[in-house]
């Protein structure tokens, strides 16, 4: 047996995490100045995302950051020194550094102890990474090794797919991925991006579409799922909301019409949903391998600097 650990924003319902011995090292963000755990055990996850997208309606000031090397390090050493190994699933490496700070983690560790520190990079955010580490961890209670789970998280990243929309654009813009100049013609114009995670070598959130207004925004994330997802009825599929739970079960009831059995619905991660804002709405599953048509899948992976970073 080893012992799986993700950051927080694998958006990994309570629940699950108990039933499966998930561990969780948190990101810390600032609300107004004040330093705020994004996920904390025993604090119900939901009651505190609920509470955090009423404060940045409001107008909250949020400024985030990435895991540094030695909160890994202090997390994963008890397992280590037992002699358990570990595997650590972070949130996409073209996303944030969190990925690069745990390989230095590992590099450090694995000098120290038998034992030894996985690290995979999932290529998503939110429940794209978590899917990846419920599998690990299923394949875990099956039997398989630490090593054996690693290779799977690493051949199967790209085969998640994610899509997801925004209420308003204000919060892409202030994270710097579009222009001030686009945030007011889009609001003006209700347009509603529709974002992936892309097939780059360092995965990260791009442009996929816009639509216009956000019942058509929402069939959009349901087409996604029409032309990309494989084998609905053993899909497992995640939805996530930045507190707008009417929308996220609309797209539940509509997704178990087309045969989906398996769907996780929760808030949306406290860190990186700072940067999408109130009323995002993001779809998780199971499909066609997104490296397929990319420009960067050619290229060796994690061979680039991502742009944007938490």
């Amino acid at each position: 047996m080893f012992d799986i650990y993700v950051d927080s924003s694998a958006n990994i319902p309570d629940e699950l995490l108990e039933r499966l011995s998930i561990n969780v090292i948190p990101y810390h963000c600032l609300i107004d100045g004040k330093d705020t755990v994004c996920y904390e055990k025993g604090t119900p996850f939901r009651e505190s995302a609920r509470e955090f997208y009423k404060k940045l309606r409001a107008g909250a000031e949020v400024k985030t950051s990435l895991i540094g090397e030695e909160a890994i390090i202090s997390a994963v050493t008890p397992t280590l020194e037992s002699g358990r190994d570990a595997l650590m699933i972070t949130i996409a490496s073209g996303i944030s550094g969190t990925f690069a700070q745990a390989k230095l983690a590992a590099e450090e560790l694995n000098k120290k102890y038998s034992s030894k520190l996985y690290v995979c990079d999932s290529a998503n955010a939110s429940m794209g990474q978590g899917l990846l580490a419920i599998k690990a961890a299923n394949l875990r209670d099956m039997g398989e090794s630490c090593a054996a789970c690693a290779k799977w998280v690493d051949d199967n990243a790209y085969k998640i797919n994610s899509f997801f929309t925004v209420e308003d654009l204000k919060y892409l813009r202030r994270g710097g991925r579009i222009s001030a100049t686009l945030a007011i013609a889009g609001s003006i114009l209700n347009i509603k991006p529709i974002l992936t995670a892309d097939g780059g070598i360092n995965a990260k959130l791009a442009f996929f579409s816009r639509e216009r207004g956000r019942k058509r925004a929402i069939l959009a994330l349901l087409k996604m799922f029409d032309e990309k997802a494989t084998d609905p009825a053993n899909n497992q599929v995640a939805i996530t909301h930045a507190d707008c739970e009417e929308d996220a079960l609309f797209l539940a009831d509509e997704l178990k019409k087309r045969g989906v059995k398996d769907i996780i619905v929760e808030y949306y991660d406290i860190c990186t949903g700072s940067h999408a804002g109130p009323g995002t709405l993001a779809l998780f599953f199971t499909g066609k391998d997104r490296r397929a048509k990319s420009p960067e899948s050619k290229k060796t992976r994690h061979g680039k600097t991502a742009e944007q970073k938490i």
